[in-house]
């Protein structure tokens, strides 16, 4: 088989606005086990809507933009369901901002497959779907690019993913772009780890050729930004996709406001979709109530829903956007607040 054989279907994004799933999604409140769980976090996410003191934060892992789910995350921040993200690199870089520079992900498939095979010809897998390597070599290039075109100082996540945004408002080929939509909806992206995924590879290459001076990326200043977002915004809200380092991240800001002295309250509001297995004690399957005991999330309005994130999440996206409490909501504009914050430190 050659290439093009195998990256010639492409995933398509599924469209939250042409789905009205209210009546389906308030009928599995009167169901039981998952159906149930799933109807309450829906509720949840409208509540967070609801209240007008509420800033909402959505924290993303796992390969779902790649799936099919990232016109989902962008109409949500077109239209106001959401204050700021935190993210894995892989989402924001390797399929957002891939998809952004006019790139695409293609619907593959994992049993039978020959993986020798698909690397000799320059093609990636995940899971189910196919990427073509030497794009994603592009988007690496990209990141170096910018990299070079800045100031040599460090850098939080969000700062630099202004700059991707800023890029794709110039040059970017597909304007249905997460990066993009937050840059111009003044939502800021944190990405924690933001080396592990194709940007790191930019970025290793932009350091090995500007050994001396050479903007680099601060994780630490990452923590401080969010920080200094959930201390500005007071009460919040948390929708999570997956775990791990996003996940995390979002709730300590609890604990760290209080290091610094601040009585940030704890998140009011929780939603977590998730397939990890709460018995072996990882981070990504602990539970919102475990996550009490550490003083960082309230439990009266936390929700598990133990589901694979590309059937969940439009039901529970889509029943926050057809109930319409965006509508009514304002924007925070954390982008230009942080933005402000740093002038004022330097």
């Amino acid at each position: 088989m050659k290439k093009s054989d195998y990256l010639k279907d492409i995933v398509k994004h599924i469209d939250i606005k042409k789905h009205n799933v209210v009546p389906m999604v308030e009928a599995m409140n009167d169901m039981a086990f998952s159906a149930r769980d799933l109807a309450r976090a829906a509720r949840i996410y409208d509540m967070m809507l609801k209240d007008k003191n509420c800033s909402v934060i959505l924290t993303l892992a796992g390969s779902i933009f790649s799936a099919g789910l990232k016109k989902m995350v962008y109409d949500m921040v077109k239209n106001n369901m959401v204050d700021a993200i935190v993210s894995t690199g892989a989402l924001i870089v390797d399929q957002d901002f891939f998809e952004g520079l006019g790139f695409k992900h293609y619907k593959g498939w994992w049993h039978g497959i020959d993986d020798n095979e698909l690397r000799e010809l320059h093609i990636d897998r995940i899971y189910d779907t196919f990427i073509d390597e030497d794009e994603l070599r592009v988007c690496d290039e990209t990141t170096k690019k910018i990299a070079d075109s800045l100031e040599p100082r460090p850098y939080s996540s969000r700062e630099f993913i202004e700059e991707m945004g800023k890029y794709l408002s110039k040059y970017g080929k597909n304007k249905e772009s997460i990066v993009l939509a937050a840059y111009e909806k003044r939502v800021p992206i944190f990405v924690p780890a933001f080396s592990d995924c194709s940007a790191g590879f930019g970025m290793v290459e932009h350091q090995w050729n500007n050994p001396e001076k050479h903007m680099s990326m601060d994780s630490a200043k990452d923590f401080l930004e969010l920080t200094k977002l959930k201390i500005a915004a007071k009460e919040t809200g948390i929708i999570m996709i997956g775990g791990g380092v996003p996940k995390n991240f979002t709730q300590d800001t609890v604990v760290a406001a209080d290091i610094l002295g601040y009585e940030a309250p704890m998140h009011k509001y929780a939603v977590q979709v998730t397939v990890a297995d709460v018995r072996d004690g990882a981070l990504s399957s602990s539970t919102l109530k475990e996550a009490s005991s550490w003083g960082k999330v309230e439990t009266t309005y936390e929700q598990m829903v133990y589901s694979e994130a590309t059937l969940a999440m439009p039901l529970i996206a889509g029943y926050a956007y057809h109930k319409g409490s965006w509508k009514t909501r304002k924007s925070r504009n954390f982008s230009d607040y942080l933005n402000k914050e740093s002038v004022k430190v330097s």
